[in-house]
């Protein structure tokens, strides 16, 4: 019984594992309701031991590493030992081993796939040193081929233009590349050269460390904030495109791994999609540091993982009232689901769910002024996956967990989960995935004739996500949407 852990970080996180059993996972900032909380907490180990009490504990880097390119580059303090977490929630009395950061990522990906062979891209903004590292995966292990080291790294420059817009560094990211879609990309080439001493993907070399942000940087054009994100976006893009190009050149797999923080960003992965270098694709559905926690465990055993989805945390054990639920939607309310398992990943995909029909005119306004988000924030499309290619052009079979983007097909009718071009990130969903979120949909889809509803997550900006039965309570309390 081994406990992965990720911590002293953003968005701390734990994960028990049996042999190859993923018995449960979790995030701390559920239990202390403080967004991205990077500290382990006493709740989240004691709903960890519902589950089994750990024999080992694996750390998801190695501290004396990171504790050098702290020290190198300026951070204080620059020593944080883990155990020090461990003694605060109990947990210091277990033998505790250590992993290197880009290989939990690494092995994150691989374990919890069903490749026997694969390549494997990490982009994050800083492991302990790797920024960038590409490995070769097969039935001997995980090998690193390459890797580019701090300071230069392409997530910092993604981050520091975050900061740059005034949005919350290593949070809103996605928020950046959401506003990407009302830009145009109009100084891409600048923002290369003007950044860049060096751009020829995989390798890479930035003019500036931006580890504390580029808000130096003087916009004389008066570039508008939409054609920054853009271009920011593109440039991202280009370097993913680049990279995985390089590889399938040189590396023989025809599966590709893609983990790190940068592999949330679903519209950069449709790009590499659209390439058809590769027969599959896996991203892990928790690819940034949390997920590590998982990631950490497999790369310590180098075993296989039995990935049976990402519904791993609490569990709000209640029974739902299905014909309700469909009948509120039908009224034109939105409904809030918290039951079963919690969602280990970033993204609510049906048991932490916010759902509304997403063919009404205003349904994108009334969600994002209840979610207290940005107006041209998107939302994304819930569909029962054998109607998925009726609706969107998607550059893959399936995307159970919203990973991918595709163009909408029928854009004047689904205008809730249309996103200003067109697009939408999409989630497919099959009775394996989420047999509950299927029956809503069927029965919607028997209702109504429309096999979509838009699904975000049960929150509102700027907190976690609903973990318990008393936090949805909460959450009903003060919003006035019936929670199911």
């Amino acid at each position: 019984m081994i406990l992965g852990i990720t911590g002293q970080n953003h968005d701390a996180s734990m994960a028990l594992i049996d042999g190859s059993d993923i018995l449960w996972a979790g995030h701390a900032e559920r239990y202390s309701r403080v967004k991205n909380d990077d500290v382990i907490n006493r709740a989240i180990v004691d709903d960890m031991r519902q589950y089994g009490d750990p024999d080992h504990v694996i750390w998801f880097e190695r501290p004396l590493l990171k504790s050098l390119r702290r020290l190198y580059s300026g951070q204080r303090p620059w020593y944080e030992h883990p155990r020090d977490q461990l003694k605060s929630v109990g947990l210091d009395h277990i033998p505790v081993e250590y992993v290197g950061h880009h290989a939990s990522h690494a092995a994150g990906g691989f374990y919890t796939s069903t490749f026997d062979n694969a390549s494997i891209l990490v982009v994050d903004a800083i492991g302990e040193w790797n920024s960038v590292s590409i490995w070769v995966a097969d039935d001997t292990g995980i090998r690193p081929i390459w890797s580019k080291n701090y300071p230069n790294s392409m997530g910092l420059f993604y981050t520091a233009f975050t900061d740059y817009l005034g949005l919350k560094p290593n949070e809103e990211e996605y928020i950046l590349m959401g506003m990407a879609a009302y830009g145009r990309p109009v100084i891409k080439e600048y923002l290369k050269q003007e950044f860049f001493k060096r751009f020829e993907g995989p390798d890479f070399e930035l003019r500036h460390n931006l580890h504390r942000g580029c808000r130096w940087w003087s916009n004389t054009a008066c570039i508008s904030r939409f054609d920054i994100a853009a271009s920011v976006q593109a440039v991202m893009e280009d370097y993913l495109v680049e990279t995985v190009r390089w590889i399938r050149e040189h590396l023989p797999s025809k599966n590709l791994i893609f983990m790190g923080g940068c592999a949330l960003n679903c519209v950069a992965n449709s790009r590499i999609a659209e390439l058809n270098l590769y027969d599959n694709i896996w991203i892990m559905p928790n690819p940034g540091d949390a997920g590590s926690a998982i990631g950490a465990v497999a790369a310590y055993t180098q075993q296989r993982l039995q990935w049976c989805g990402p519904l791993l945390g609490t569990n709000i054990d209640r029974e739902l009232d299905f014909d309700s639920i469909v009948q509120d939607l039908q009224a034109g309310h939105v409904v809030a689901v918290a039951n079963g398992r919690a969602e280990f990943g970033p993204r609510a995909l049906g048991n932490r769910s916010l759902l509304c029909d997403p063919r009404g005119p205003d349904a994108k306004a009334r969600m994002n002024r209840l979610k207290r988000r940005e107006e041209f924030r998107p939302f994304a499309p819930a569909i029962l996956e054998e109607y998925t290619h009726d609706y969107f052009d998607l550059p893959v079979l399936d995307s159970p967990y919203m990973q991918f983007v595709g163009v909408c097909q029928h854009q004047d009718e689904l205008p809730g989960i249309c996103h200003v071009d067109g697009t939408s990130r999409i989630q497919t969903v099959t009775e394996q995935d989420n047999p509950n979120f299927r029956i809503i949909l069927e029965l919607w889809k028997e209702k109504t004739g429309c096999p979509i509803l838009m699904n975000t997550s049960l929150n509102v900006k700027g907190e976690p996500l609903v973990n318990s039965w008393e936090d949805a309570l909460r959450w009903q309390k003060i919003n006035s949407v019936r929670v199911y």
